[in-house]
């Protein structure tokens, strides 16, 4: 029996595609299919997604599929976590979906534990780490700013699960995707209408949670018109980014170390249960739901997006550099001069991050970086001392030890960081497969049509189709990594 052709809709914060999978019962073979911006909007109402846009460009890649594979039997949409959108009771898109970058919650954290309850009493049921755009404060940011919103709603859904609906007209929650906001109890692993009810949160907003693998059902006529009749069935995959990511990750087991590289370095350990602690409250680490019933225990680290936006300053003032021209100008740096903190707040927005870097430099007594190439070296270090941190952290909050650190997704392109992590930590780094994300979605399609068994035959599939490259610590560097990360410390208050 031929294989499936299955579609991954991998959508980034900055970009989409389009891939085209397929499993010939030992390797998964990848055909992106269709690319695309994903360009965000400011508007007088604020920072929002250009979701119907996105709705478009999805069903391109369908037609794409159509007239040149013969079409797709199955889709899978994955996104980025938290963000959602409202439907009214005639089935119609409220408004546009928020960024996650609106500045509209900077605000709310603090007014929650004020008014309705302490952070510790969220974190003891959620077990989400407190970030500004959790879907908990952006829905207590509706109720309190703009109710009449809330009130003409029926439905919330979160982003995969809006744009699902929008080509099938079916509603449901898929799991991972909501756990990501602090709506869930993590140990009973359902909404917590408990919780949510303090809030001022509706229950009646919220469709049925539904497990990855889970068939949401067939495009609306309409839409099936429009991209070429193939009759393609929406399949809940593990939709949020990570989630797939991780399910992608070439281990043999639950016990490894993983970080999903990219705009966000996410970075933890595949648990069974989640881990509730004194030590995870006070150090912030998330449990979001994984595939098969897993918890992912991360912390989200502020990633490539220090060197993107610094690139994008770089262009704005006229130089474009090209990332391989970074790395070469970071590797001719003088090594350890500069370090930061990079999930300081003053790191999280938009705009002139080389100026930031700087700033936060002088002001810590450090060197200040001079040039692109020093400030991408210092971007590059400082995450993986971030890294080296997080697994002490991950170890002591677990009792266990991790050797090794899995780096997948598309920051495995950046060489430098994949050895830095492997220095600064002391352990074996495996990097790669570099379509993390598209691969965990397609392996989850064809769990769900029966041609993969489940999530270690998905693993060795994955580990089958594509290579991945080792670093070891460079023994010769440990000294100045050791007295590096002691700087570290006491940036973050640590010693």
């Amino acid at each position: 029996m031929a294989s499936k052709k299955m579609l991954a809709i991998d959508l980034g914060a900055s970009s989409g595609r389009g891939i085209l999978g397929s499993f010939d019962g030992k390797k998964i073979t990848l055909n992106e299919m269709h690319r695309f911006s994903n360009d965000p909007v400011m508007t007088t109402g604020g920072f929002t997604w250009d979701t119907l846009r996105l709705l478009f460009e999805i069903k391109s890649a369908i037609l794409k599929c159509s007239l040149d594979e013969g079409g797709v039997d199955t889709i899978g949409i994955d996104t980025w976590g938290c963000d959602y959108g409202y439907i009214d009771k005639a089935g119609a898109l409220v408004s546009n979906p928020y960024h996650y970058r609106d500045a509209r919650t900077n605000d709310i954290p603090e007014y929650v534990f004020k008014n309705i309850m302490p952070w510790s009493e969220l974190y003891g049921v959620t077990g989400i780490q407190s970030m500004t755009f959790n879907t908990i404060y952006q829905m207590a940011a509706d109720l309190k700013n703009r109710p009449w919103i809330v009130d003409c709603a029926d439905k919330m859904l979160n982003m995969p699960d809006l744009l699902g609906y929008l080509l099938t007209g079916e509603m449901q929650s898929e799991y991972t995707i909501v756990s990501t906001g602090a709506l869930l109890d993590a140990k009973k692993r359902e909404f917590a209408f408990d919780l949510l009810e303090k809030f001022g949160i509706k229950k009646s907003l919220f469709c049925d949670l539904v497990a990855p693998g889970t068939v949401l059902g067939g495009l609306l006529p309409g839409v099936n018109e429009e991209t070429g009749h193939t009759g393609a069935k929406v399949v809940k995959v593990a939709s949020h980014d990570t989630a797939s990511a991780v399910l992608s990750v070439p281990a043999k087991d639950h016990d490894f170390l993983y970080i999903s590289s990219g705009t966000w370095s996410l970075m933890g350990i595949e648990s069974l249960e989640p881990v509730i602690t004194p030590e995870s409250l006070k150090y912030d680490f998330t449990n979001e739901g994984g595939a098969f019933g897993t918890i992912r225990v991360l912390k989200n680290i502020m990633g490539l997006w220090l060197e993107q936006e610094s690139r994008r300053q770089w262009m704005r003032e006229g130089t474009k550099y090209s990332f391989d021209d970074l790395s070469t100008m970071a590797k001719n740096s003088k090594p350890l001069q500069s370090i930061i903190n990079p999930d300081d707040a003053l790191f999280s927005p938009a705009g002139d991050m080389p100026g930031r870097i700087k700033e936060y430099c002088r002001a810590t007594g450090q060197h200040v970086p001079e040039n692109p190439g020093e400030v991408v070296r210092c971007i590059f270090e400082s995450l993986a001392l971030r890294y080296r941190w997080t697994a002490e952290k991950l170890e002591q909050m677990t009792g266990r030890k991790y050797p090794t650190i899995n780096i997948v997704g598309g920051g495995t392109k950046e060489e430098m960081l994949s050895q830095f992590a492997s220095d600064a930590s002391g352990r074996r780094v495996v990097a790669g497969p570099v379509e993390a994300t598209a691969l965990g979605n397609i392996a989850m399609q064809a769990i769900s049509a029966g041609e993969i068994a489940g999530l270690f035959e998905a693993r060795e599939a994955i580990s089958n189709s594509f290579e991945v490259k080792e670093y070891t610590p460079d023994v010769s560097a440990k000294d100045a990594w050791d007295d590096a990360y002691g700087r570290f410390l006491k940036l973050i208050g640590e010693n």
